[in-house]
Order: C-alpha cells, then structure tokens, then sequence
C-alpha cells in the first residue's frame, strides 16, 4: 500500500470488525476539521479541509468531523487551554451523541500533531479527555501517524509524545526514508482477534492490494529502518529538538508572526495582519501573504509550505545544529522581505 489508501483501508477493518461482533450498525468514523488523511474517497471523506471536499461528492455518508483542537484560533476569550481541551471534548461527546452513539459510532482517527491542516499542536489534556470519550462510547481510536511516525515528534511515534493508546496505528512515508511508496497499518489483539473470528466463518480474509507486502518496497523500509538505528537518527533529532524549537519560538515577537508554534522537529508559524485581534490579511487569494513569505524563502534556496497564512517548517532530521542557524536566518529574512512587500503594497503598517 502506499500512503492514501492507508486510511481506507483501516476503514475497512473497523466495518469488517463490528460485523464480525455482531453490530452491523456500529460503523460512523469520526474525523476533525482540518486534519489530513488522503484523498481517495474514504481517506478523502476523513480529511477534514474543505478544497479536498468541494466538487467531489465528499464526504460519503458515515464520516463525520469534530471540531479542529487549534487553541490560538478557536478557544474563546477569557478560556484557557485546559477549557478549551475540555470542550473540544464535551463536543465530540454532543457529536457522538447525535451520530447515534455506541450503537453507530465506531471509532475517531486523528494525527498526533495535524500536518497539512498547519502543524496544530493540541492542548496539553486534550487526548487524554477524548479518549476518555472514545472509552465511554466503545470507539476505537486510531493514530494516523503518517507525518508524526518515526521521530518527526521527538519519539519514534507521535503517540508516545502526546500520550494516545491507539487501537489501530497506521504510518507511512518515514517507514522507507520515502525512497520507496509503501504503508502499513497495525492492530491491536482486540482488532486482531476480530478480523480472525469473521474470517474463519468466511473461509477467507477478502481484503488486499496489488502492491501489498511489495518485496522490493519491503526490502527497502527494512533497510531504512536499520540505517536509522545505525546513525541513532532518532537520538539526533531528540537533541536537535530544543534547539529546533528555541529557533521557532524566536520568531514569537516578529510583527508579522501571531503564533509560533512547535512539537519536536516539526514547526508553523502563522502570518498574520494584527497580532491583537489575530486578523488575517485579506489582499485576494487565502493564504497570500504567507505565498509571500514561501516565494521569498524559496529565492534564498529554503523550502517553507504556506498553508492559508500559516508557514511549516519540517527539516530533514539529520539536521545539525549550524545548518539549523543557516535555515532559520534565511526564514527571517524571508519574513522581513515578505514585510516590507506588504509595507509597500499598503497592506500593513507595522
């Protein structure tokens, strides 16, 4: 499998579960807004940004999206994070409720930190309040670790970094170094024994792909899964990690910037036009000024990804720490060129 159909196919096994249970009607999947898990249909169904819904019939029926855990966008004023973690709750529960409850939902997929949908980093207390939730509705809770996966978090797992106990685990990209396309999906026993019972009754477990268990894309992860114990790649973008972020959080206080935010070596900053009120600019097109900030970095030989004004940055882990100084002094002064164009343009006064 490569990485789209990874989120289908685990799907697939939670439908394929709650039939063998006997609760043929146990089968919504939870999903937020803004987070990314492909764009097949079911994968695409799960992504919950609208541009990847629109002209395409998406979302099917059975998938649903809470709320996005962003606490600088959507927590309420005068809330702080631990209240805001705890309605993001209290809405999941309301959705679930009014999905059906255990009787129809079946479980909630969610990256550890979200990737595309800006590099969110939820609030401290937050998984461990939805899990709650998932627990009191007999939900599965399934980590799309993709992007999070194999020491992008400071862990091997995202998992590990932001205190989730998944029942299905599913990871890719990392798993070869991307050198090769290839995905897998893990499970737990209770998962595992499941699948097991349905598929004795059958006679046969119906379910696989062309590419499945590919040997050269196989042979291929397995050796870039050595390479990084050999270099301790792991170990190096632990140590990297405060010093990754210590950067990302300097950019705190640049006029442009509203929010600086980080988990290991994965970080975004947010463009905005009033640090005050978190005003975005409005100059056309969503995300232009931070387009702006991009196209600058990119003249200096930096590749940022601008998504909607909000700035990611997500090194190579090998990364040392001067190399770390080089990026971060090309991404300042691609902010001030991005700056001084909007001074110019009258878009912002600084």
């Amino acid at each position: 499998m490569v990485s789209g159909p990874v989120a289908s196919c685990f799907l697939k096994l939670v439908w394929y579960m709650n039939n063998a249970l006997g609760r043929p009607q146990k089968k919504k999947i939870v999903s937020r807004i803004k987070g990314y898990h492909g764009i097949t249909v079911a994968a695409g169904s799960l992504t919950g940004l609208p541009n990847n819904h629109r002209s395409f019939d998406l979302p099917i029926a059975g998938i649903v999206h809470t709320g996005c855990p962003h606490y600088y966008r959507f927590g309420a004023a005068g809330e702080s994070e631990e209240q805001f973690a705890t309605r993001c709750a209290e809405e999941l529960e309301a959705l679930i409720i009014k999905e059906g409850g255990a009787d129809q939902v079946a479980a909630m997929i969610c990256e550890p930190v979200m990737g595309a949908g800006g590099v969110i980093v939820p609030p401290k207390g937050y998984y461990e309040k939805i899990q709650a939730v998932c627990r009191k509705y007999d939900m599965l809770f399934v980590a799309d670790e993709v992007i999070c996966g194999f020491g992008r978090t400071g862990n091997v797992w995202g998992c590990q970094t932001m205190g989730i106990k998944p029942d299905i685990l599913t990871c890719a990209k990392a798993l070869s170094a991307s050198f090769l396309p290839i995905s897998a999906v893990m499970i737990n026993d209770k998962v595992y024994q499941a699948l097991m019972m349905e598929s004795d009754k059958i006679g046969t477990w119906g379910h696989g792909f062309t590419y499945s268990g590919h040997p050269v894309a196989a042979a291929v992860a397995l050796e870039a899964q050595k390479i990084y114990d050999e270099i301790d790649l792991f170990g190096h973008a632990k140590r990297m990690t405060p010093i990754f972020q210590k950067h990302i959080q300097s950019f705190a206080d640049h006029p442009l910037i509203g929010e600086a935010m980080s988990v290991g070596m994965v970080g975004a900053l947010e463009v905005v036009a009033d640090k005050k009120t978190k005003a975005a600019f409005e100059i056309g097109a969503v995300g232009a000024a931070g387009t702006k900030v991009a196209n600058n970095a990119q003249a200096l030989g930096l590749f940022v990804r601008n998504m909607g004004d909000r700035v990611a940055v997500c090194p190579p882990l090998i990364i040392n720490e001067a190399e770390l100084a080089d990026l971060f002094g090309r991404l300042r002064q691609s902010l001030d060129a991005a700056m001084a164009e909007l001074k110019s343009e009258g878009h912002f006064k600084g």
